[in-house]
């Protein structure tokens, strides 16, 4: 028993589970609590604190330039650029303002540096110096011939918004998950004001109404996908400038899109330039000392979230992207590595006693607590989802419930299901088990479900439509072709779609050309591909071809996004009404629409009968139909009727259906 009654969600407490255990998710709730106190102090909000943006770096304030950088290690620091023919003069040297924590201050005149000049830092410590670009810098480009990054002064006119962030109350996330290197099919490397004029339309027509953008912070290695961060204040210049960024993130509010973008605070590259890697001498100044600091599968930095000056700079990054560029939310990535300090290697989390182990890093869970309540204290309406394969309980639970204060978290064992369901034969499908996985949730806590996303088309990966169809891809893709392997797989690619977003729990997310069956794989530019970009594009082409099939895909994604829109499918409960693993038969209510699939290779079904609710029922959707490349063995628009049984001493409302073979068909109570 407890003196005082843990601040536990009601959910939580049913979980019989977490019963013994939540004296140490109210204890961490305390933790987070107190860390608050000790970092915010008397008369300061915790947004106040994360504020080190607006002091760190480099800024124009009162007629003068005024530099600011925390290096406590550091003997001597000087600004070197071109402004001083990087040579160490002594009108660039920082002093210490603060010699107990370190920070390090200089002021110059207005007229000494100008907006597009180049510069770094020359930190000196015992026994060492280095150059090293600003923590805090805003604006880091590379030059094309030596691939030298350096710092650059950044001074234009102030960017004029003219859109407001969109109101998103009661909406579920219909999230386009992209990346806006390889967003254009050209190869090459494509550019915010690109994809502006040439993507966002296309994520516009599709209906998603929330584009995730990954890569943005800068990141030295374009082949890391932008999670090997370097410089965490700077929007990546690989894709152009900070007010074209600003612009896309304008224009798609414009349209009623919401923009958040991928937040990388479980590690950084390793990079002592231009990251933040023995920044002032010592490895561990932003990271654990020893080998916690060492991420050994990732080759990079672990960030010790111990630390109040760490805290101040992974909080203030992010209230920074909300304030300077206007994003409405987060994806965190690799909430799992941060989570524990094996990083998840190697561990499947078969009990709960995983989540209470002495292998969770508390610290790393104060530092997410407290940066969804600064996020959500600046930015209400943001938004912030847990990218997280550990499952553990709390994580999109409310802070003040002894949760972390994510509002969703993904549902990555969907994805795994369906992976694993294709390296087996389609005979052996369980329905019981597609149904448990797809709806297997926590009721406290929010997901976002999907079928596939970046993570499976990498590393040696295939996208969905590739591993159903393979080489038939490259020779029975036309409408006229004839191939049992494409209709195959386009039905399940298809179905598979339909399946997750209508079980979603609260949202649903798509990969950038993968709603149309983007074929093969990503493979960034490297040195084992010859530095090609053959396979970081997209190719827009397939899906704008209407001999093709991939138009067919195309047009089902938007009709299927539609009519969840219509519907409010994501803000609705759903219930299970008949399930036959024999006949590979599953049936489900959602949003006043009723879900019929047919997972059978072979056998279509005549006048099979489901109970439902009595009365009309008009076809809203149909797999099969052949606007979306199926077989037309429905006719579109019917309308159906329930017939009422005599079921023991009960009358039921039962609906005949003709379930063709691998298709799904969705009808709409009138």
């Amino acid at each position: 028993m407890f003196k005082h009654r843990p601040n536990v969600t009601a959910e939580l407490r049913q979980d019989s589970y977490l019963a013994p255990y939540l004296e140490q998710l109210n204890s961490r709730r305390l933790r987070a609590e107190a860390m608050e106190r000790k970092i915010v102090g008397e008369g300061r909000s915790l947004g106040d604190f994360a504020s080190g943006h607006e002091f760190f770096g480099l800024h124009f304030r009162d007629g003068c330039w005024i530099f600011r950088e925390w290096a406590p290690n550091a003997t001597e620091i000087f600004m070197v650029g071109d402004f001083s023919n990087w040579q160490e003069l002594p009108g660039f040297s920082l002093k210490k303002s603060d010699s107990a924590l370190g920070i390090w201050e200089t002021r110059l005149p207005s007229d000494t540096i100008h907006h597009g000049m180049l510069y770094r830092l020359r930190i000196h410590w015992r026994g060492g110096a280095g150059d090293r670009l600003p923590a805090y810098a805003r604006r880091v480009v590379q030059d094309r011939h030596t691939l030298i990054f350096n710092a650059q002064v950044w001074q234009p006119q102030p960017y004029r918004w003219k859109n407001t962030p969109p109101d998103f109350s009661g909406k579920a996330p219909l999230i386009y998950e992209t990346h806006i290197g390889m967003s254009r099919e050209f190869a090459g490397v494509s550019s915010y004001r690109q994809f502006q004029e040439e993507v966002l339309p296309r994520i516009i027509r599709s209906g998603y109404n929330t584009i995730q953008i990954m890569a943005v912070m800068e990141h030295p290695y374009y082949g890391s996908f932008g999670y090997h961060v370097s410089n965490f204040f700077a929007a990546s210049s690989r894709f152009g400038t900070p007010e074209e960024f600003k612009e896309l993130v304008d224009v798609a509010h414009g349209f009623g899109l919401r923009v958040i973008i991928d937040l990388i605070h479980s590690h950084a590259v390793r990079n002592e330039v231009e990251g933040l890697g023995c920044f002032d001498g010592t490895k561990y100044q932003y990271f654990h000392a020893g080998e916690r600091g060492s991420h050994s599968a990732w080759d990079s930095y672990c960030f010790d979230y111990s630390k109040p000056q760490v805290l101040h700079f992974l909080l203030s990054n992010c209230r920074f992207w909300l304030d300077e560029y206007h994003v409405d939310g987060f994806r965190f990535d690799g909430i799992t590595s941060m989570l524990y300090k094996h990083h998840g290697l190697g561990n499947a989390f078969t009990s709960y006693h995983d989540y209470f182990s002495n292998q969770v890093d508390e610290e790393s869970l104060i530092y997410l607590t407290l940066a969804n309540k600064v996020i959500h204290q600046i930015r209400p309406d943001a938004i912030t989802i847990a990218e997280d394969v550990s499952g553990m309980p709390g994580l999109a639970a409310p802070v003040e419930q002894c949760g972390c204060g994510f509002d969703y978290r993904l549902a990555m064992g969907v994805t795994d299901y369906w992976f694993k369901q294709f390296d087996i034969p389609d005979e052996s499908w369980s329905m019981s088990g597609l149904w448990h996985e797809l709806t297997n949730r926590r009721h406290d806590e929010k997901t976002i479900s999907y079928v596939e996303c970046h993570d499976q088309a990498i590393v040696g990966g295939q996208t969905v439509i590739f591993r159903l169809i393979g080489k038939d891809m490259y020779d029975a893709m036309h409408k006229n072709s004839r191939s049992l392997t494409v209709d195959r797989g386009m039905a399940v690619h298809k179905m598979a779609r339909l399946a997750t977003l209508a079980t979603a729990g609260n949202g649903y997310l798509n990969f950038i050309g993968n709603e149309f069956g983007h074929p093969e794989w990503i493979d960034f530019p490297r040195e084992g591909n010859n530095w090609s970009y053959h396979y970081a594009r997209r190719q827009w082409s397939l899906a704008d071809n209407s001999d093709l099939r991939f138009h067919f895909l195309q047009a089902f994604d938007r009709e299927m996004v539609k009519i969840a829109k219509e519907c409010n499918l994501l803000n609705s409960g759903s219930q299970k009404l008949y399930i036959n693993d024999e006949r590979k038969i599953m049936a489900f209510e959602r949003g006043g629409l009723f879900f019929f699939f047919n997972f059978h290779t072979s056998e279509s079904y005549t006048n099979y009968p489901i109970e439902v609710l009595p009365g009309e029922y008009v076809l809203e959707l149909d797999t099969d139909a052949p606007d979306f490349g199926g077989h037309a063995r429905l006719a579109p628009g019917q309308h159906y009727f329930t017939i009422p049984e005599q079921h023991g001493n009960e009358i039921r409302s039962m609906l005949k259906l003709y379930l063709p073979s691998r298709s799904a068909i969705v009808l709409r109570k009138i």
